[in-house]
């Protein structure tokens, strides 16, 4: 099971700090990756992280603002998202699954809401 934490309203420009927790299970052997859903629009891919050298992904969208990160020891992996804008906003989810840049994504979490907005 996964769950997202630290979702909220924040100013353009601001900064949030999501992580996603696994229960049941160790993370320590799945790539994790962060997807959001804007309303009215498909989601899409934002970052993603392997668990073999911790190699990363980002979305040209948020490339330079955004940084994905995991702690096994905690069982968590962390999306820092910095400088943020109107266009960050969507329900973001964490989903484990086989590839971080192919997938296929395999458990999901259930989606934090961030808001960006003046």
């Amino acid at each position: 099971q996964l769950v997202e934490y630290g979702g909220g309203l924040v100013q353009p420009g601001g900064s949030l700090r999501l992580s996603c927790v696994a229960s049941g299970d160790k993370i320590d052997y799945y790539p994790v990756g962060w997807f959001r859903q804007a309303p009215g629009k498909e989601r899409e891919g934002v970052a993603s992280i392997s668990y073999v050298h911790y190699g990363t992904y980002y979305a040209d969208s948020v490339q330079g603002r955004f940084t994905i990160s995991r702690d096994n020891a905690e069982n968590t992996v962390y999306l820092q998202m910095n400088s943020l804008k109107p266009e960050d906003t969507g329900v973001y989810y964490c989903a484990a699954g086989t590839d971080y840049l192919r997938g296929p994504w395999d458990y999901w979490g259930q989606g934090t809401q961030v808001t960006v907005s003046s």
